[in-house]
């Protein structure tokens, strides 16, 4: 095979995992990072990216994902989401199991593996479901999921709902270094609801979902993950008590990772007002001091990742009656944007806090060879301008699906370059 080489050239190199902040260049080779230094020179044959003016980082990392494959390809397809992963930055997805069937058995995992490295973009990284068929009552045989390629398990789309089950799954999980996630809601405080329980769904007359929904299983997974020592992930966090709850938890050493998602980060249920579907998601969006505290986790570090939660829709379903329209957006190609202008620019992160958040932490999380640039692992990389100007149009978006409630929002910062093993995938054109 012959050998390849690429330079990017005179860059802003933010590496949070090696502590650097500097003008560099970045020497990718046969796949590989060779070296960061100020001066690289001209590699023969080598391939010269000018960076000058534009951040250069490890690849942004993106543990939560609905790729919809199988069973769902209208909404989204394993190739379609991975083109919108790299127009948004990302060289890395975790891809959620709800499918259809879904991802239980070795065989679904290989199928996600396979569907992934067809597609050639962002590598793609199947994660198992913790029960069989999602139902809540039985362990799936993690084991064989992991042998199979799968880097954690969850039953996204719905909560684990007993307590003994996820018990298990942390005790047995721990023999194969992968964490569980958990999506916490009890349903039986949830109610069916469709938005956050407060006055705005009051106004609407809308059945409503009240914080200890959330509340409660957070605190039910801390104190498992503490009597087990298992690594826990509590995925998209949306409320002020959950996230003091992981605040002290990680005080007392329990061994947990939590998400934020850019839509908690930027918006409330006044989004839902007028019955606007785009902006129904579960867990809801919250009252402005929930959207405050989930603003504070982040930056102190409680809550560790940034993960999108795209869940893509067809147009026809999220045009039905609000309670009946399912719950979710897509969020692979606006979370950039969403975090430099509303973290970044008001000075809420740094931009080497933010690439923690969005690469070298979520690679942590799940054990990915990502998150670094440190010589010797895979040249995967995101270019973006901290500085551009852009709209949100969906007409525009390589996703399948079209569901944001960000349209028409005017951002700052975008990818320009995304690549993956040395290999430019996605190119914005200026």
């Amino acid at each position: 095979m012959a050998e390849t080489a690429l330079l990017i050239r005179g860059g802003r190199v933010i590496d949070p995992s090696q502590g650097i902040d500097r003008v560099a260049d970045v020497l990718v080779r046969n796949s590989v990072v060779e070296a960061i230094d100020a001066n690289l020179g001209s590699p023969e044959g080598a391939t010269v990216i000018d960076a000058t003016g534009l951040v250069v980082s490890p690849g942004l990392v993106d543990v939560h994902v609905h790729l919809r494959e199988p069973g769902q390809e209208h909404k989204e397809t394993i190739a379609t989401g991975v083109r919108a992963a790299v127009a948004g930055g990302f060289t890395s997805i975790c891809a959620m199991p709800n499918t259809d069937p879904p991802i239980d058995d070795p065989a679904s995992v290989g199928f996600v593996k396979a569907a992934g490295l067809r597609a050639g973009g962002a590598h793609v990284y199947p994660v198992g479901c913790v029960s069989v068929g999602m139902q809540g009552e039985r362990l799936t045989e993690i084991g064989e999921l992991v042998a199979a390629g799968a880097v954690g398990i969850t039953d996204d789309g719905r909560p684990v709902p007993s307590g003994g089950l996820m018990r298990l799954a942390l005790e047995y999980s721990q023999a194969f270094g992968i964490p569980v996630a958990n999506h916490c809601e009890d349903k039986s405080l949830s109610r069916n609801g469709s938005m956050n329980e407060g006055l705005v769904s009051t106004r609407l007359g809308l059945t409503g979902i009240p914080n200890a929904a959330e509340d409660v299983m957070i605190a039910r997974d801390l104190l498992l993950a503490e009597l087990t020592g298992g690594r826990l992930h509590i995925q998209h966090v949306s409320t002020r008590q959950g996230v003091e709850m992981i605040r002290r938890a990680r005080d007392r050493g329990i061994r947990v990772s939590a998400e934020a998602t850019p839509h908690h980060l930027t918006l409330t249920d006044e989004a839902v007002n007028g019955y606007r579907t785009e902006a129904k998601v579960n867990p809801p969006l919250r009252a402005e001091e929930d959207r405050l505290a989930v603003i504070e986790g982040v930056r102190d570090g409680t809550l560790d990742v940034i993960a999108t939660d795209h869940a893509p829709h067809h147009y026809d379903e999220k045009e039905q009656a609000f309670e009946d329209a399912p719950f979710g957006l897509v969020g692979l190609e606006t979370a950039l944007g969403l975090c430099i202008t509303h973290l970044v620019e008001p000075g809420v992160l740094t931009l080497s806090s933010l690439i923690e958040r969005m690469s070298c932490a979520p690679a942590r999380a799940f054990n990915l060879p990502a998150g670094t640039l440190s010589k010797g692992t895979p040249g995967d990389i995101t270019i973006f301008d901290p500085g551009f100007e852009w709209t949100v149009d969906p007409a525009e978006f390589r996703s399948k699906s079209r569901n944001t409630p960000f349209s028409g929002w005017t951002l700052r910062g975008k990818a320009v370059y995304t690549i993956v093993a040395g290999r430019v995938v996605w190119e914005h054109t200026r």
